[in-house]
């Protein structure tokens, strides 16, 4: 029996006397140290540990970020295949002008399209770049998935805004003039 691990390491030389003596030592003093009852910390275990924890936190920061970008991948999957179901396909010669952040943008549209956009029964949507007309109804279902894709909802002309709040209620736009 006297081939234990610390003579093996001497005699392969993976390890010197000096580190023989401080392991004994380093041993007996948590030996002693347990018999007077004192608590004793094992380092490596301890920092076992904490890699151990910081690992599990890690996997569980990997695995929310993986679980919110297949989310945010089924969202978008779910508003394109809703744009894409119900947009109007037909363009007009007649522009239609909106912004579109800082930008002014224009689309081709028939003069119903151009009516029922102010009207608010239709919608702009931005979906890969370009820009789709749908339904409110398809555009409201779309904003509860993701707002950003919004472009134009106006707000229907029996929901707007009263004679007495609106201050050019008594000046009149013409219903041909287009910007």
């Amino acid at each position: 029996m006297g081939n234990s691990i610390q003579d093996q390491l001497l005699r392969s030389g993976l390890a010197n006397k000096k580190q023989e003596v401080r392991a004994r030592k380093a041993k007996s003093t948590r030996e002693k140290m347990q018999r007077k009852g004192h608590q004793v910390v094992d380092e490596a275990k301890e920092l076992a540990r904490r890699a151990e924890e910081e690992k599990i936190a890690r996997d569980r920061e990997l695995n929310r970020a993986r679980t919110e970008e297949a989310e945010r991948r089924a969202v978008a999957a779910q508003i394109r295949q809703l744009v894409e179901m119900n947009r109007l396909d037909e363009r007009g010669d007649v522009e239609f002008r909106f912004t579109e952040g800082n930008s002014i943008r224009t689309l081709g549209v028939r003069e119903r399209e151009r009516r029922a956009l102010v009207a608010g029964s239709l919608a702009i949507v931005a979906l890969d770049g370009r820009h789709e007309i749908v339904p409110r109804k398809v555009a409201e279902k779309v904003a509860e998935r993701d707002a950003a894709a919004i472009v134009l909802c106006n707000d229907r002309a029996d929901e707007g805004t009263t004679t007495e709040e609106d201050e050019y209620a008594g000046y009149e736009v013409p219903d041909d003039l287009m910007w």
